[in-house]
């Protein structure tokens, strides 16, 4: 008689429509299938099981097929359950799919192996029973050790759900944001202004169980204070002077779905009691009205003020301080980012490229050190708008210090390969200007070859190609 097997547990967990009929070998090979549309099946199953180890069936075997844009928003429903603690993900697929760069990618980040299908039974359980024995073998998280980066030809960037960075302050960041959205506590973002707290407020929504539901985000320093109560909880007809008909507040049209309350330090103090009230009973009254309304909603908050000093001051409520920082993520400055500066500049430059009336190739040394030299009181947004302006207003192929208008910034500590840099570019533009841009003449007016003039030129951002006016020439 054969010998008796032991029945493995295997997630069958489609992507974007994918649906393989796995046959009955299968079970006859020693598995018991349990089939997944979504996040919130795997983690019934993973809480219903809590000390089993799983093998996934990442199933992308679809005939309609799947752009990278509406891959990546598929990627960020079901990433939550590809990176869940105790399963071994084992991606299907067709045989035409490998050739999409979005497809070796997903399978690189999230799975242990692939295979093409259909197939051998015996082969889909061996290559299924080792991503089980892998399971078994690290049982933690798996969302730090991938570094959650985007998919190769969705982001374009090392990053998350639009916030660019691979340094260890960011990945420490976008782990935590994963560990946050997989709960329904409130969530608290500080930071600076300009570090992206909206953005990471929509990554927490996205990657949570209220995907596909309301994002309503609201700016509470951005309404007047006699307005907030209304835009907050909504008001019935004849509540007040002008109000005609009824109108639902922002929290009430966030219901089922996530609630971004950003610059919550700048909320008056009688909306900040409204609030509490709220998020302890999970009910509101719309202003003029009588009735009880029971609200579903997952609160993000965001300020870029100290909330404890707030709190010390008796400008914040303790009370829903503690209430609203339940979990905390860390928006870090840019100036503490390092090598992402660099990164962020080159993402900003492919987005806004078209927006000059040349092609922009770059950046130059010199612009590359005032980047991280640059404090950015900014932050993000200081840099790309930087860039942005750099790319319309350049006058060469690279963009220059002075084209981010950097050039004059910290001069004091300024290095010496920096101070090398712009006076050498200086000279060159100097030596130009002497010789009417004739090269021949400007490269013995400074004691250098043409070609060694022409390798400056191109470094400093000085020449065009063949499509410019002549500024420079030969003689």
């Amino acid at each position: 008689m054969p010998n008796r097997q032991e029945t493995r547990d295997l997630i069958h967990l489609p992507f974007a429509g994918g649906e393989t009929a796995l046959a009955d070998g299968i079970v006859r090979q020693g598995w018991r299938i349990w089939k997944a549309d979504g996040v919130d099946d795997v983690s019934r199953l993973l809480k219903h099981k809590p000390e089993a180890c799983f093998a996934g069936l990442l199933d992308l075997c679809t005939d309609a097929g799947i752009d990278p844009q509406a891959a990546r928003s598929e990627l960020g429903r079901l990433l939550p359950a590809l990176t869940m603690a105790r399963i071994g993900w084992v991606a299907g697929v067709l045989p035409e799919q490998l050739e999409l760069g979005w497809v070796r990618q997903l399978i690189h980040d999230y799975c242990h192996d692939y295979v093409t299908l259909p197939c051998r039974d015996s082969l889909l359980a061996r290559v299924l029973g080792h991503a089980h024995g892998m399971a078994a073998l690290l049982p933690g998280d798996r969302s730090a050790a991938h570094g959650v980066e985007g998919i190769d030809g969705m982001d374009g960037m090392d990053g998350m759900d639009g916030m660019v960075g691979q340094s260890p302050a960011m990945r420490s960041m976008f782990n935590r944001l994963h560990r946050a959205a997989l709960t329904e506590a409130p969530v608290y973002i500080a930071g600076e202004t300009g570090t992206g707290k909206e953005l990471a407020a929509m990554a927490v929504h996205r990657h949570s169980s209220r995907y596909g539901k309301p994002f309503v985000a609201i700016n509470c320093g951005a309404i007047p204070q006699s307005l907030v109560q209304s835009e907050l909880f909504g008001f019935e007809r004849g509540a007040f002077t002008g109000a005609t008909q009824r109108k639902l507040g922002r929290i009430e049209l966030a219901h089922h779905g996530t609630l971004f309350l950003d610059e919550i330090g700048d909320l008056p103090m009688e909306s900040q009691s409204s609030l509490l009230r709220f998020l302890q009973q999970g009910s509101i009254e719309r202003l003029g009205g009588r009735d009880e309304i029971q609200v579903d909603v997952r609160i993000i908050s965001a300020t870029h003020v100290d909330l404890a000093v707030a709190v010390a001051e008796g400008r914040f409520r303790e009370d829903l301080f503690h209430r609203l920082r339940v979990i905390e993520l860390q928006q870090p400055p840019l100036r503490e980012r390092g090598s992402d500066i660099a990164l962020i500049a080159r993402h900003a430059l492919e987005c806004y490229a078209d927006e000059g009336a040349r092609r922009i190739r770059g950046f130059s040394p010199c612009a590359l050190q005032a980047l991280h030299r640059h404090a950015w009181p900014g932050n993000v947004r200081e840099l790309i708008n930087r860039v942005r302006e750099a790319v319309v207003m350049a006058d060469g192929r690279y963009i220059t210090a002075q084209d981010l208008r950097l050039d004059t910034v910290d001069k004091a500590s300024q290095t010496l390969d920096a101070a090398r840099c712009q006076g050498e570019r200086a000279a060159i533009e100097r030596a130009l200007q002497r010789n009417g841009h004739r090269l021949v003449a400007t490269a013995a007016d400074l004691g250098i070859s043409r070609v060694t003039l022409y390798r400056l030129m191109t470094r400093h951002g000085l020449r065009g190609d063949g499509d410019d006016t002549g500024a420079t020439r030969i003689d």
